[in-house]
């Protein structure tokens, strides 16, 4: 297939990128891992020996980032559609976090403990229609703050990537209810033209 002008462009830029760059020298699988970084420095989510669950983790950046500050001690699941090459000290279990099964999977990995940290760098597919991509792209947000609401125990912290939008406001209301605090961050890895956002729940309150 013939490449367009625009994946032209994109490749051009991604391979001239110094987060791209940076991530192949540190070994992270993706430019992704920085942002994480970022909002870790700013907020201080990591600490040692941590229980997380990293949501949508493919192809593992993220938890990449998470199981180096948080030690041998701690515990990252990582959970997928797709597949994800293993990483040292990180369990992973693909499949759909909604179904019963693969639910089952994570509570047996977490032996009745709680989780203190829940991230997602979920993406729906795009389509290219921006408010259809949009809408999807909450609607895992919202799936992600349900899972969150389950599985994490008070004080706990949630770390969500979104996109700006007409129902953002509400996503971000929603959440609310739940957290001491809800901060919207653009990190500055995140790329200027892109609309994504992250939003994190600062301190699951006990409700």
């Amino acid at each position: 297939m013939k490449r367009t002008r625009t994946s032209k462009n994109w490749m051009s830029e991604h391979t001239s990128d110094s987060f791209v760059k940076q991530a192949q020298k540190d070994g992270y699988r993706s430019r992704a891992a920085y942002k994480l970084i970022e909002i870790h420095e700013k907020y201080d989510l990591f600490k040692k020996n941590m229980m997380i669950i990293d949501l949508g983790s493919a192809p593992g950046s993220w938890s990449q980032v998470a199981t180096k500050e948080i030690g041998m001690m701690g515990k990252v699941i990582a959970v997928d559609l797709l597949e994800m090459k293993p990483i040292k000290e990180v369990e992973f279990i693909q499949g759909d976090f909604r179904d019963n099964k693969v639910l089952s999977e994570i509570k047996n990995k977490l032996k009745d403990f709680k989780v203190d940290l829940v991230i997602s760098d979920m993406a729906p597919n795009i389509s290219g229609v921006k408010t259809v991509d949009q809408s999807a792209a909450i609607y895992l947000n919202e799936l992600a703050l349900d899972f969150s609401c389950n599985f994490l125990k008070p004080n706990g912290h949630f770390l969500v990537k979104s996109f700006m939008g007409s129902d953002f406001d509400n996503f971000v209301n929603s959440c609310k209810p739940f957290f001491k605090k809800v901060i919207r961050i653009k990190p500055k890895s995140s790329r200027d033209r892109s609309s994504e956002i992250f939003v994190l729940g600062y301190k699951k309150l006990n409700t």
